[in-house]
């Protein structure tokens, strides 16, 4: 049996230990330009104090007893949500389940500071969707306080929300054999680690130190193939990138190359990365990416292929109700190109 939900704070109790009107709490959130420093400082601390999250936004369409809209938190630049390829794949099966169900989309805007986790909870929708995040994200502990269902995808894997995942650590270990196998002197370029997204040079960067749980598997993946290969971890230079950008990794590939002008294989953690290890100039390089989009085709690129847009449409149906129907932990594969120097092909 399934234990009740939480009793939900209401605006009458913030207001009776604030010591202001109900309608001072609502002006609070609603429209804060008429509430005045002293009473807005009140109201939120007394919600800080009772764990009241703000209006409840399904409260506006209680007579059709849903929102029926579906909100999607990127935790990105909202235009990452258009340019980036496997963002727009993923929203493309989100979308596809919300037109099947009569739901709408809203893409909630995050990413740009304290203001976060107010949005999130102001968003008008019965359900989220988290793209992968930090365990320590604000914007996350936001979408769990609605009490709405959650469904993260990536990671973390948080109680009380749904998981929708590949198993990333297998896949890198896969790839890194295939570009590594034979090298001299392998490299990782790597997305950012926490969401201060600094970009720096690591020997042997700890995967136990990385906070977004994609990177961190995607290292411990890596590390794994380097011990099957017997090559010493700790010394294995990683250049971790601030942004997932073709011009962002051609610089860290230069800084790379100062520290090891001999290296001569990247395992990189997008195809876009990938694409800017191949075009940093230097010696040749054997080179893999990750997701297998239209980059790696056209630049004959070894990469690990995934659906984006199948795990958007189960993110989306977890998140209106239904079972998890597919495991796509094992949804994945390798795809052998020209840029490890073998033909195409699959494992």
């Amino acid at each position: 049996m399934q234990s009740p939900a939480p009793r939900r704070v209401t605006m009458s109790e913030v207001a009776r230990l604030a010591g202001v009107s109900p309608m001072t709490v609502s002006y609070t959130y609603n429209r804060p330009e008429r509430v005045s420093g002293e009473s807005r400082a009140k109201v939120l601390e007394a919600a800080a104090v009772l764990g009241y999250p703000g209006p409840d936004p399904s409260a506006r369409s209680l007579r059709y007893g849903a929102t029926r809209t579906l909100g999607v938190v990127m935790g990105e630049h909202l235009t990452y949500a258009f340019d980036d390829g496997q963002a727009v794949a993923f929203l493309a099966g989100v979308a596809e389940v919300c037109a099947e169900r009569g739901y709408g989309l809203l893409i909630v805007p995050t990413g740009t500071g304290e203001e976060d986790p107010g949005r999130v909870v102001a968003a008008a929708v019965d359900a989220y969707v988290v793209w992968t995040t930090t365990a320590d994200d604000p914007v996350l502990d936001a979408a769990c306080s609605t009490q709405r269902p959650v469904v993260v995808h990536g990671g973390p894997d948080r109680p009380g929300t749904t998981l929708v995942t590949i198993d990333n650590r297998a896949a890198a270990r896969a790839v890194a054999l295939e570009v590594w196998t034979g090298a001299g002197r392998p490299v990782v370029l790597s997305l950012p680690v926490d969401r201060r997204r600094e970009s720096f040079l690591r020997p042997g960067l700890d995967p136990d130190t990385v906070a977004y749980p994609v990177t961190r598997d995607r290292l411990a993946g890596f590390r794994d193939a380097a011990g099957n290969l017997g090559l010493h971890w700790s010394r294995l230079p990683v250049g971790v990138c601030h942004t997932n950008d073709e011009a962002d990794a051609q610089a860290v590939m230069a800084r790379l190359r100062e520290s090891a002008s001999d290296l001569d294989a990247v395992a990189a953690m997008s195809d876009r990365l990938a694409l800017g290890a191949l075009r940093s100039g230097g010696a040749p390089l054997r080179v893999s990416g990750w997701d297998d989009s239209a980059l790696a085709r056209e630049h004959d690129l070894t990469t690990v292929a995934q659906s984006m847009r199948a795990q958007g449409a189960s993110c989306a149906a977890a998140a209106l109700g239904d079972a998890p129907t597919v495991d796509h932990r094992d949804a994945w594969h390798v795809v052998r190109r020209g840029s490890t120097g073998g033909g195409a092909g699959t494992r």
